[in-house]
């Protein structure tokens, strides 16, 4: 019993350990900006196993050089209320779970549709999967790639939350956005807002207009794939659609 206590006793000062080591690294982000993330590195590696070389385009740019049109469009495209919320947005999570609910549902129904009917007897493929949609704030992924793995686990994503109450806390909301644009991924080793510009524009993300911030912010939940589909229609109506929204996104 006693070994078991000690063993206790030990995680838990590890897991303090963490949280303080953590706390530390986001308090020194209200001054210092992250040379690179835990996402980004393991990027590199990628990279590195994949071609044998790493290609990393970064420049960071303060808030105030950044254009407006491209901070209202990623707000628009992917928090709406994120100068709002305190970190997790609740509504938000709540119709995630919805439509990942009817997409499961859909599936299974098509699923069973296949099976039952005659078309059964040469065994079809199996229906598709349903798409599951997230619910995650700015704040969020910026907690998530950062600092954390890519793993799905609830001890991965109770980490998260802890990180995003940490970001919210220590830092201002201006801040948490600068961070996140200066460090995204915008591509096959291109990251922030800055080397996106240049990269599919040719100029300074100081100089960007409305369609091209709403072109660059539709691209942030697959940016590799959209990359090499730079003029798919997808891109083009959903590109529309951001900038349609991009009026009413609230700038911190």
């Amino acid at each position: 019993m006693k070994a078991l206590l000690r063993w206790c006793a030990l995680v838990l000062v590890a897991l303090l350990g963490l949280q303080l080591f953590f706390v530390g690294r986001i308090a020194a982000m209200a001054w210092v900006a992250p040379e690179s993330t835990t996402f980004q590195r393991s990027e590199a590696w990628a990279q590195l196993e994949r071609q044998g070389r790493v290609r990393w385009r970064q420049q960071w740019l303060p808030y105030a050089q950044i254009a407006d049109p491209l901070k209202r469009a990623v707000i628009a495209s992917e928090d709406g209320s994120f100068a709002n919320h305190d970190g997790v947005d609740w509504n938000a999570i709540e119709k995630a779970w919805e439509r990942n609910a009817k997409a499961e549902a859909l599936a299974a129904a098509r699923s069973l549709s296949r099976k039952g009917g005659p078309e059964a007897r040469t065994s079809p493929p199996p229906a598709r999967a349903a798409k599951i949609v997230g619910g995650s704030t700015i704040t969020q992924q910026l907690a998530k790639n950062l600092l954390l793995s890519g793993e799905r686990t609830l001890l991965r994503k109770s980490q998260e939350f802890v990180l995003t109450v940490l970001l919210e806390s220590l830092l201002s909301k201006q801040r948490i956005l600068e961070i996140y644009l200066n460090n995204v991924e915008w591509g096959e080793g291109v990251f922030g807002a800055e080397a996106a510009a240049q990269h599919y524009f040719g100029k300074s993300a100081a100089r960007l207009g409305p369609a091209e911030a709403a072109r660059l912010a539709v691209m942030l939940p697959a940016p590799k794939r959209f990359e090499k589909t730079p003029g798919s229609a997808y891109l083009a109506g959903r590109t529309r659609a951001i900038l349609a929204r991009m009026g009413g996104a609230e700038l911190p």
